[in-house]
């Protein structure tokens, strides 16, 4: 399959005159998400009511996603189920790979981790007991790190700052190489580079839906267990929908079988609805075509900022191979530049302390746009245009 591109552009709902670099952080609008979770609205909750966990098939929609999900992650079917979000799910993660691993007492990751990934990891840890220490060093020197005192590797892919990916295949044969077990956060990941967990070998993973995988804001993370592992990981989040019998109501827990014990609280039904509209462009859609385009966008980006913006620094990696869907900038007054930008159409982000954040998203942002964005970038920066007190004070939300 070729992917058209006009056609995935076709459906989404973008503003008009806006240029949207930020799917990264948070996806536009599937065209088909608020007809699909108007549908379950009212045919479904409005004139089912209860029923619809039966009749609408609500209760099985956790994993008939998550298949959908594993075909963009390189997982086989039955491997990832839906719900809760990410944070929930890296703690489950990363409680059952410790205790897979009950000979070791050390979580080792990089400083350039999300940060929520690293308070759920400390705060875990912290309830096991002071025996239990997380490890980080920088991105670059994780391979080193890797020894027989470590218990499970916990990295998120690609980093959220700079878009710098880590090879997920060789830092997870390390890992196994020296008895420790791994952890991958594919938030920037998913539905922006192909991925092949089972390849990598790769023992849990983890992801949001509301960047790249378009699910709308505080859409469900997703979870993987490898097929090794997956009945004989233990949830320290213990649901009663991931028992092996909910509605047997036993007083005591018996984990479900495979990945459904991962599961935990109640499904977010409209939430799913909304992200199983998002993941259709994916039947026209094809990841390595996406991969392809996204590094062409990218590589165009960069060399016009750089042609005309000489005060930002790239902070991406130059190897379009060794980054995400993303490409970065640093400069000390990167909130304001980022916010002038916002205010002229284009929309990115900001991460501290100086990092200007471009999400570079194929499946409706063209070359027309990604240009079109420099250009703007230049003449706000030959202009000292962002030097406005009302693009220096800063939002709850950056």
């Amino acid at each position: 399959m070729t992917t058209d591109f006009t056609a995935t552009r076709a459906l989404f709902d973008l503003p008009e005159g806006m240029i949207y670099l930020d799917g990264n952080s948070l996806g536009p609008l599937p065209r088909t998400a608020a007809a699909r979770v108007g549908r379950t609205v009212t045919e479904e909750w409005g004139k089912m009511l209860i029923t619809g966990w039966n009749r609408a098939g609500w209760m099985d929609q956790p994993a008939r996603i998550g298949d959908r999900i594993a075909r963009l992650i390189g997982a086989p079917a039955g491997s990832v189920v839906m719900g809760d979000t990410l944070s929930i799910k890296v703690y489950q993660a990363l409680a059952s790979a410790l205790e897979l691993n009950p000979g070791r007492r050390v979580v080792l990751s990089d400083i350039g981790n999300f940060p929520s990934d690293l308070y759920i990891a400390e705060g875990l840890l912290r309830t096991l007991g002071e025996a239990y220490t997380l490890r980080t060093v920088a991105p670059e020197d994780v391979a080193a790190a890797i020894d027989d005192t470590v218990a499970v590797l916990l990295l998120t892919e690609v980093d959220y700052r700079t878009g710098r990916r880590h090879d997920m295949a060789a830092l997870t044969a390390l890992a196994h190489e020296a008895g420790a077990l791994t952890v991958w956060d594919l938030a920037h990941s998913a539905g922006a580079v192909p991925l092949d967990l089972v390849g990598a070998g790769a023992d849990f993973a983890v992801g949001c839906t509301y960047k790249y995988l378009n699910s709308g804001p505080g859409g469900p993370a997703f979870i993987y267990v490898s097929e090794a592992l997956a009945d004989r990981a233990r949830p320290a989040l213990s649901g009663w929908l991931g028992h092996e019998a909910p509605f047997a109501f036993d007083p005591r827990y018996r984990p479900g079988r495979g990945i459904e014990r991962m599961r935990v609280g109640t499904p977010p039904i409209l939430q799913l609805a909304a992200l199983e509209a998002a993941l259709d462009v994916w039947d026209i859609a094809d990841i390595h075509d996406i991969r392809a385009k996204s590094i062409e966008l990218s590589e165009a980006f960069i060399a016009a900022v750089e042609a005309a913006c000489p005060t930002l620094t790239l902070a991406s990696p130059r190897d379009p191979i060794q980054r995400g869907s993303q490409v970065s900038f640093r400069h000390p007054e990167g909130y304001a530049i980022m916010q002038a930008l916002i205010a002229r159409g284009v929309i990115g982000d900001f991460r501290a302390p100086d990092i200007l954040r471009f999400g570079l998203t194929p499946l409706y942002i063209g070359l027309p746009e990604v240009l079109r964005a420099a250009e703007i970038l230049a003449e706000i920066m030959a202009g000292d245009l962002w030097d406005r007190p009302e693009y220096k004070a800063r939002a709850r939300v950056t």
